[in-house]
């Protein structure tokens, strides 16, 4: 998974294609428990491109997209928001499938 290098990188990104953004920090042991197949959703779902943020460095960018709470993931399609799953629960393969499978296309 790409690790988002700046705040003008995630506006590229956001603005062009299909992209996911995984809101999560190295100290969150729910973003630990996902780690293990997210390699394996990234395959599945390969129309998109999953970027990591760092909620620690880009804290104002988790606050202007109202995320509180993470593991969270923000689906964008060229600029539009298409979809997110933001909360501070743990998250299941399962339910980050249904989030991706809920996308429109």
């Amino acid at each position: 998974m790409k690790k988002l290098e700046s705040i003008e990188q995630f506006e590229s990104l956001k603005n062009n294609g299909k992209h996911i953004f995984l809101f999560s920090a190295d100290w969150c042991p729910d973003c630990r428990v996902i780690e293990p197949f997210l390699p394996e959703v990234e395959t599945k779902y390969s129309q998109y491109t999953f970027i990591y943020v760092d909620r620690d460095q880009y804290i104002d960018l988790c606050i202007e997209m109202d995320v509180f709470g993470i593991p969270s993931f923000i689906a964008y399609h060229d600029g539009n928001e298409a979809g997110r799953f933001v909360s501070k629960d743990r998250k299941t393969k399962e339910q980050i499938e249904q989030f991706i499978d809920g996308l429109p296309s």
